[in-house]
């Protein structure tokens, strides 16, 4: 028998996107205080679109405590509180040899916002070494017939064309030993029983994107991978979903609960770092709760 759905979280919505992780309750977790760093992204330039909160930030924390100079982006006038909070983390864990981390707003579903981002951060510190795709909107629809082309057509933009325009802008920054690292989604892979058809098609279409681009570069010495998480803790789950499917996020998958940004953010320390994954392009890892999904 299929166990029961338990409750994981107070009922909680926010009434637009990106969400604030500052008013979640319970603030999700970022940091394990567990982690033991060890220099792994020394020297290392990493830049992270959606940083400022959730999966994002804890990527920019454990970045920083491996070593790396941290660049993030954000959505001005909505995530500012978020991004000041992750600046401060980012400075305490930085290493002493690691330039100051800094975050630059920006919209990823516009070309020349990710040109100008990309250029300024080359510019600042020299060169990128890792790229993390990441920043990406969702939205619940009870049927296909309520999406509209409007809301189909910034989710693209966003979900899939951000992706796109980022690496175009900074591989031309990126030498042998560089990285890209793409967030996917385990709705990619297994669907989803809830409202999702159009956020997990873009989702679908960042899985083959990494595929296609890792082939692309890997005579370069790029190496491009991705991360699947399953549902996460995260801004984005208040801000798209009603209040009574955030109370029971994670209940469905075999661990029966949701994962935390901290439990997340090592998979892209292991993808980034040379001394983990050097013989890795073209993969797809799925920190997801034990959900088993072939790819």
């Amino acid at each position: 028998m299929e166990a029961q759905r338990k409750p994981q979280f107070p009922p909680q919505t926010q009434p637009q996107q990106p969400g604030k992780e500052y008013v979640m309750c319970p603030l999700p977790q970022a940091i394990n205080p567990d982690y033991k760093p060890s220099a792994k992204l020394n020297g290392k330039v990493a830049l992270v679109t959606g940083g400022d909160s959730g999966i994002g930030r804890s990527v920019c924390y454990h970045f920083a405590l491996e070593g790396a100079t941290v660049a993030f982006t954000y959505v001005q006038g909505i995530e500012d509180r978020d991004k000041d909070d992750t600046l401060k983390m980012l400075l305490k864990a930085k290493s002493s040899d690691a330039g100051d981390p800094i975050a630059i707003a920006t919209d990823v579903s516009s070309e020349e916002d990710c040109k100008k981002v990309v250029d300024q951060v080359a510019s600042k510190f020299g060169r990128i070494d890792i790229l993390v795709n990441n920043a990406g909107v969702q939205h619940y629809t009870n049927l296909v017939e309520e999406i509209t082309e409007a809301w189909l057509v910034r989710l693209f933009r966003t979900n899939i064309f951000g992706y796109f325009f980022m690496t175009k802008h900074s591989l031309k920054h990126m030498k042998e030993g560089s990285c890209i690292i793409n967030t996917a989604s385990v709705t990619a892979y297994v669907g989803s029983p809830h409202q999702l058809l159009d956020y997990l098609s873009t989702k679908g279409s960042i899985v083959s994107f990494t595929r296609g681009l890792a082939l692309r570069l890997v005579d370069k010495g790029i190496r491009v991978n991705g991360v699947a998480p399953g549902p996460v803790w995260t801004p984005l789950q208040p801000a798209s979903q009603p209040a009574y499917e955030v109370e029971y996020l994670g209940s469905d998958v075999p661990m029966r609960r949701a994962g935390q940004p901290y439990e997340i953010a090592p998979s892209y320390v292991f993808l980034a770092s040379n001394q983990c994954s050097s013989y890795m392009t073209g993969q797809v890892l799925h920190p997801n709760g034990g959900t088993i999904v072939n790819g």
